[in-house]
């Protein structure tokens, strides 16, 4: 990777508080919640609306996170050739006219390709994000700095599903879309105004056809690369378990309005908001591999007694939610150590390499909810099995291949 010429940007970042970081962190990785979250709470009074099948509202998800996905193959290597900078803000302002088209959709199809559209541009802000992060952190500091970002984006989260709930229970599921490109346009009008380039050295060699499949061939050969999005990409497969079937097994089998429905999720956030103090804890102490194998405990006990409850025949919200909370306290230090770890090892390619990691957990969030929309069946079963058998898969990756090779030192 050191062979690749590279153009060096002078000062980058020099003019940048630790604390407008955090909160530039907290606003790109943000804009996923905010899309994916706030919405929930309106998605099946929306269904009904446009008098569309459960499988085809799906779509607004899925088709979302897919594009989400792989959009990234495209914006990491834009910016790794011009900078983070340029790339950030075309995808916020494709992102807020996106929204705009959102909430203004006259049918469940047109709102699938604004969707679609939608998570085209977010994947520049989410992918920049942890790009950022290798630019100008060490491995275990850039856990730390993107724990910070990702307790920032664990407030955002706890207001989007409440807020969602009450603009879509007071004026109507519109309103609960149009707020999106009201958060799109602040975070791009904070990016344009105070963010400084990050990206140490440009590749003018990033975007040719050859180089590009040979910097991923590269990539993804890495043991450290794949053990680290491993854990992202099961770590974040459980969570989408639980947003793609929650507002359908919250709201109709179990009773709650669209509001308690909202604080159910605000009440998730806050505990994923503890889980990255926890992980801010642990890492000093026991050091990044440590800590994932520790937090893999409370995954596979949270996923285990979803599973077990529901089996036993104990279909309620506490039954769920009370799992739920040992799961999200654990994902609150898979995240960072996932995301950071797997770009570690790619100082001069951290955008291809944040790129190919958004994929893979996208590709996977894609198939989860094409999985749970063909299962959901009036219980609570795509939920919990969904969330168990994630729950085994992180905690198989966290004691195996991340002890194994999770030490970017020895790259």
């Amino acid at each position: 990777m050191s062979s690749v010429p590279q153009t060096v940007v002078p000062g980058a970042a020099a003019g940048m508080a630790p604390g407008l970081v955090v909160l530039l962190l907290s606003l790109l990785l943000g804009i996923q919640p905010v899309t994916t979250d706030l919405y929930l709470p309106a998605l099946p009074s929306l269904t009904e609306g446009f008098g569309a099948p459960v499988a085809q509202a799906q779509l607004t998800l899925t088709a979302l996170l897919l594009a989400f996905g792989c959009s990234q193959l495209v914006w990491g290597p834009l910016s790794d050739r011009f900078g983070r900078r340029p790339v950030l803000l075309a995808g916020l302002t494709a992102y807020t006219l996106a929204s705009v088209g959102c909430a203004l959709a006259g049918s469940m199809a047109l709102l699938v390709i604004w969707r679609t559209l939608q998570g085209a541009a977010m994947g520049a802000a989410v992918m920049s994000a942890r790009a950022i992060v290798r630019d100008l952190y060490t491995l275990e500091a850039g856990a730390r700095a993107m724990s910070r970002g990702l307790t920032g984006l664990g407030f955002i989260a706890c207001l989007c599903a409440p807020v969602g709930g009450l603009l879509s229970d007071a004026f109507g599921w519109r309103y609960a879309l149009a707020a999106l490109p009201v958060f799109g346009s602040v975070t791009l009008a904070i990016v344009a105004l105070r963010f400084e380039e990050t990206a140490p050295r440009r590749n003018p060699l990033a975007l040719r056809p050859h180089k590009l499949i040979g910097t991923w061939w590269v990539i993804l050969r890495n043991p450290t690369f794949l053990a680290y999005s491993a854990l992202s990409t099961a770590s974040y497969a459980g969570l989408f378990t639980f947003l793609a079937s929650s507002s359908f097994v919250f709201i109709k089998p179990l009773g709650l309005t669209r509001t308690e429905y909202g604080l159910v999720m605000f009440s998730v956030a806050f505990v994923y908001i503890l889980g990255t103090f926890v992980c801010r804890r642990l890492l000093p102490r026991f050091g990044v591999r440590r800590s994932v194998a520790i937090a893999a405990v409370l995954t596979l006990s949270g996923g285990t007694l979803a599973g077990g409850l529901a089996l036993a025949g104990l279909h309620s919200v506490w039954s769920v939610m009370l799992p739920m909370y040992l799961f999200m306290l654990a994902h609150g230090v898979h995240q960072p150590c996932g995301q950071s770890g797997a770009v570690g090892p790619f100082p001069h390619a951290a955008g291809a390499a944040s790129a190919l990691n958004g994929f893979m957990m996208m590709v996977t969030a894609f198939a989860v909810g094409g999985w749970v929309g063909l299962r959901l069946d009036g219980t609570v079963f795509a939920l919990t099995n969904g969330l168990w058998f994630w729950s085994a898969c992180i905690a198989l990756v966290a004691w195996t291949l991340v002890q194994r090779y999770g030490d970017v030192r020895r790259v």
